[in-house]
């Protein structure tokens, strides 16, 4: 009778188990399936994953993203670049809106200029894209990453969005606001940044508008350093200000950042 009650026992528990593991499981497929969609690079220099449009139609060229990453993305295993705002970009939703490609690179130390020309690399062996409309976005170091790629050369990207990337409190002035003050640009940073101080992004948007150039700055009111799931769908204390009449004044990031396109006269 013992023995019998418990196999009996033995049984329930394992059938809670099975239904506890199910959930478990679908929260797993799901998390590999976003993630999957970035498929690895082969034989370039630098660790990479792309997500390509939805479907690629003859005739049609596509934008392309450049997803920066932050120090928690180092390293060489190509896999932790990848980011709550990569997530985001990989809903279908936002494909089907906004049908582009998504290129995520990995670095094992600071953005520097070898990994900026390595990336142009990877993105001209891209097919169908279009060249006026390449776009660069990151957080922390990835946010310090995009404001550096900006100042390599001034006709390659047609819009940027650094998130919290004016640098550390012990990092030396490295943006030149006449360099970026021509960029279409949209910042984010949290007031009460305690990692990368928001003084650092203020002195550059208050350079940028004495320069009358195009910098538009959404500031996190209230929040700390980790806001970089925020800049693709908005938050509500989000207050944005805005550097000159040149900046357009949509609220929607997606949506802005895809109507930027590159002077191909420059």
């Amino acid at each position: 009778m013992a023995a019998m009650y418990s196999k009996t026992r033995l049984q329930v528990i394992a059938f809670l188990l099975c239904l506890v593991s199910i959930p478990i499981l679908g929260t797993t497929l799901q998390a590999q399936q976003w993630q999957d969609l970035y498929e690895p690079v082969n034989d370039t220099q630098l660790p990479c994953r792309i997500m390509t449009p939805v479907a690629i139609e003859n005739g049609v060229k596509y934008p392309v993203v450049l997803s920066l990453h932050g120090a928690g993305g180092k390293g060489v295993d190509n896999k932790k670049q990848l980011k709550g705002w990569n997530k985001q970009l990989a809903q279908n939703a936002v494909r089907t809106k906004f049908p582009c490609y998504v290129v995520a690179p990995q670095a094992d130390q600071l953005w520097n200029k070898g990994h900026y020309e390595e990336v142009k690399k990877i993105i001209s062996r891209l097919p169908q894209i279009d060249k006026s409309r390449i776009y660069i976005l990151g957080h922390s170091m990835g946010g310090h990453g995009t404001y550096i790629f900006l100042q390599f050369e001034r006709d390659y990207f047609a819009a940027g969005a650094p998130s919290a990337g004016t640098g550390l409190r012990t990092t030396t002035e490295f943006i030149n606001s006449n360099k970026i003050q021509h960029y279409p640009i949209w910042a984010f940073h949290g007031d009460k940044d305690s990692v990368c101080p928001f003084s650092k992004q203020q002195k550059v948007f208050d350079e940028v508008k004495r320069l009358h150039g195009n910098l538009k700055l959404t500031i996190w009111i209230g929040d700390n350093h980790g806001v970089s799931a925020k800049f693709i769908p908005g938050a509500d204390n989000g207050k944005t200000i805005y550097s000159s009449g040149k900046c357009d004044r949509e609220e929607d990031f997606l949506t802005w950042l895809f109507e930027q396109k590159r002077d191909e006269s420059m």
